[in-house]
């Protein structure tokens, strides 16, 4: 990861095709596009690369979970169970269509634990939002157990995952409904865009309304749409699904790559026998974006990451304990509910409450654990070398203080 390390060619023919036409809408303008229809293209392509039955694309990941969650019909005083360790846009797009974010810990799979979900149940529990982070995915048949016995709605978060599987299936496709980012650091980028895909099509059907300002699509031109109910503009450009067009025929080699690196790299560290990764539910469908890593200590942790900071070999390395984006223990402007515009005083209540919990389990996981991104550029060499550049600084860490290695 990301694609953009491998933006070339492909990517300005796509670019070129939609440029040449002058038509950067998505819709409408059918005689001047020349049959250059880039998103539709993408859609199909995605549809057949990860066997969903359908697929809309979307502005962003943040767009591609509130038009889901929409679609799904989730709204307000709904709560939607979610893990304490994700990106801000999921509890964003719960916040956008006036549901309450119920967090919870997350275990040894950097992922929801379900334990923790089924405590975090009440009857006003509509939601479980699964979200697939650093490339591996959560345990699906867990959650998806839960929210059968339930009558709960499984949403999968899939926006750091792409190309990874669960027990053949492709993460993103297995529940109710789910998402990828194609964010310009993601395994395939449009530059800023992302899909939801279902295999519901009433899901879909309101998807697609639901980003394009309710328009029906079914005129026979754009002006002769309905509005069979309120959307938003969470449009794709064509500009946008061309760059992912031509990444996404380069999934498979992203993948390879990927997978290459990460094994290099795990080799590596596993010389340190007070090093232990991450668990994965099903390891063959890891996309290998990341290895995680943990540490014995929070203490030991920290000592590592300064010194592969002063080192300067920390980049690429992401102590999520101290990240202000991706772990609740930094969320301050959500634990106060600072927003710009008012919301009703219960849900800030809500929000509140939720969010200023108690995360000792999730704590204690996150902060022994650091996660290196796999880069697609390395060569074997630059594998190793940062390897055994981390493990001296682990090494001389454990050994100073007092760990025998």
């Amino acid at each position: 990861m990301p694609g953009y390390e491998f933006f070339g060619d492909e990517e300005r023919k796509e670019l070129n095709d939609v440029i040449q036409t002058g038509i950067l809408m998505r819709y409408g303008f059918d005689v001047p596009r020349k049959g250059i229809w880039k998103a539709k293209e993408l859609e199909v392509a995605i549809c057949n690369t990860f066997g969903c039955r359908y697929a809309q694309l979307v502005s962003s990941g943040t767009a591609a979970l509130t038009a889901a969650m929409s679609a799904l019909g989730i709204g307000y005083g709904d709560e939607v169970i979610l893990p304490s360790f994700t990106f801000v846009a999921s509890f964003e797009a719960v916040l956008s269509v006036g549901a309450i974010p119920v967090f919870v810990d997350v275990d040894d799979t950097l992922t929801l634990d379900p334990q923790a979900v089924r405590y975090a149940l009440t009857s006003k529990t509509r939601c479980i939002m699964a979200v697939h982070m650093c490339g591996s995915m959560a345990d699906l048949d867990a959650l998806k157990a839960i929210c059968d016995e339930h009558r709960l709605i499984l949403l999968e978060d899939a926006c750091q995952s792409i190309g990874g599987s669960y027990k053949g299936k492709m993460l993103g496709t297995i529940g109710d409904a789910g998402t990828f980012s194609f964010d310009f650091v993601k395994t395939i980028t449009c530059a800023e865009g992302g899909v939801v895909m279902t295999n519901r099509e009433d899901v879909y059907q309101s998807a697609d309304g639901y980003s394009d300002h309710g328009h029906d699509h079914t005129g026979a031109d754009r002006g002769s749409d309905l509005h069979p109910f309120v959307g938003y503009n969470f449009r794709i450009s064509e500009l946008h699904a061309a760059v992912g067009l031509a990444q996404i025929n380069k999934l498979n080699s992203f993948l390879s790559i990927q997978r290459k690196n990460h094994s290099a790299l795990k080799k590596i560290l596993s010389s340190i026998p007070e090093i232990s990764f991450r668990r994965i539910p099903d390891e063959a469908g890891d996309s290998c974006t990341f290895l995680s890593w943990f540490l014995p200590t929070e203490e030991i942790t920290m000592a590592v990451v300064s010194e592969m900071k002063a080192k300067g070999i920390l980049a690429g390395n992401f102590y999520w304990y101290d990240n202000n984006w991706h772990y609740i223990r930094k969320w301050d402007h959500l634990k106060n509910f600072r927003t710009l515009n008012t919301l009703h005083p219960d849900l800030k209540a809500a929000v509140i409450h939720h969010a200023n919990k108690d995360f000792t389990a999730s704590d204690d996981i996150m902060g022994r654990c650091v996660s290196t991104a796999i880069s697609l550029a390395w060569t074997d060499e630059q594998v190793r070398t940062r390897g055994e550049q981390m493990v001296q600084v682990i090494r001389n860490v454990l050994s100073e203080q007092g760990v025998t290695i």
